[in-house]
């Protein structure tokens, strides 16, 4: 396949498919059966187009190419249920870390690290919860787990974790730097080494400082709501996240708010943009867009947001057992995934328990195609977009 195609892999995580779209056709070039991805895991960009994630059945990592022939490129088994997943800058030292998986509480506290290099791969215990996971690069790569009740930032030594011997044993962090209880978000920028994680207070950060991190200023929201997630915008150098307000009661989701939370690492500037009422998930990241799915018993749309936050909104066509007033949005209901490329303009968003994907040209707002899959997407599926050198690796966390 030529380099600058843009590809699209779509996971139905529930029916255990993986297809291989190109875009803008919407085509299908390949499919895997019997892998069930993790969907809170997630994908995570790796050098020359490749993408990682994790078989929450299987209990394997996969390393895919989707540009080369063969699809499945290395397995690695890992320990599950995947939570977490990133990488060090180089692609080539993993980390995954395990929670909550189908039960009400976290109950596993395995931490699996892998070399592609060299095909080693080792699992510790750490601490059970359901840790987010930075893996920092540098001639001594640090696994940095983000805890919860207590807060906490763990760094541990890639290499001390791979060197553990057999049997699961239990790790002691090399170094502990103190959050809030409610972290939930995780961030890592490369160049100046710098962590950050979402708590109600803000965005902690802090900087490597030889084996450990040193804490800096906290990024303040700006608002009274909080965001949950958080991702590194490689091309704007910014972080990224969705800020939900309102009450924190499932059922009242649609009077739940949401503003766009960009703030710009260079100048340290923080841009709010209004999005409207209900449920806004992930969002994705495309060459001069940013793209949001919402939805809204009132109808769902996709919105985008140029470089100034000017938005554009598209309608979307509404989905059988799409969240309803009086539900909540995450039981036994429909939803929608979304994915975009820095190295393209296309965005890809899902149409859960209906199999379609919506591929939309964000400088236009046309769809261009609207492919339907051999299963449903049910819980609006998973996605990512890759164009071979997109520079999508330089956010090395799972998304």
């Amino acid at each position: 396949m030529p380099a600058t195609t843009p590809v699209l892999l779509v996971s139905d995580h529930v029916a255990g498919a993986v297809y291989l779209l190109t875009v803008p056709d919407g085509a299908v070039a390949g499919r895997l059966t019997g892998r069930h991805l993790s969907e809170h895991a997630g994908f995570l960009a790796l050098p020359g187009g490749r993408v990682a994630c994790v078989d929450d059945r299987r209990g394997e990592l996969l390393v895919l190419d989707p540009f080369a022939e063969q699809l499945v490129e290395r397995t690695v088994p890992v320990a599950v249920p995947a939570e977490h997943l990133a990488c060090d800058p180089s692609g080539r030292r993993l980390a995954v870390t395990t929670g909550l998986g189908k039960n009400s509480e976290p109950w596993s506290d395995l931490l699996t690290v892998v070399d592609l290099a060299t095909g080693e791969a080792a699992r510790v215990r750490t601490r059970a919860g359901e840790p987010g996971v930075t893996v920092l690069g540098g001639g001594d790569p640090l696994v940095v787990l983000r805890h919860r009740e207590p807060g906490a930032l763990a760094v541990h030594r890639f290499a001390d974790l791979l060197g553990a011997p057999p049997g699961c044993p239990r790790v002691v962090p090399h170094a502990v730097l103190a959050l809030p209880d409610d972290g939930h978000g995780d961030a890592y920028v490369p160049g100046p080494e710098l962590v950050f994680a979402a708590t109600s207070e803000g965005v902690h950060r802090a900087r490597r400082t030889g084996d450990a991190l040193t804490a800096e200023a906290v990024v303040p929201w700006g608002s009274s709501a909080r965001g949950w997630y958080l991702r590194f915008d490689t091309r704007r150098q910014a972080l990224w996240t969705t800020l939900r307000g309102g009450d924190p009661d499932p059922l009242r989701w649609p009077e739940w708010s949401n503003q766009a939370w960009r703030h710009e690492l260079g100048t340290g500037r923080t841009l709010l943009t209004e999005l409207g009422p209900g449920l806004v998930f992930r969002l994705a990241l495309a060459r001069r867009h940013t793209a949001f799915s919402r939805i809204h018993p009132d109808g769902d749309e996709l919105i985008l947001l140029d470089a100034d936050g000017a938005a554009r909104r598209f309608p979307l066509p509404g989905m059988d057992g799409a969240p309803r007033r009086g539900g909540t949005p995450w039981e036994g209901v429909q939803r929608r995934a979304v994915a975009a490329s820095p190295g393209s303009d296309w965005i890809a968003v899902t149409r859960g328990g209906h199999g379609e994907v919506h591929i939309v040209d964000a400088e236009t707002g046309q769809e261009a195609a609207r492919p339907r899959l051999s299963t449903p997407l049910h819980h609006g599926g998973h996605l990512v977009l890759r164009v071979r050198n997109d520079g999508a690796d330089g956010d090395p966390v799972g998304r």
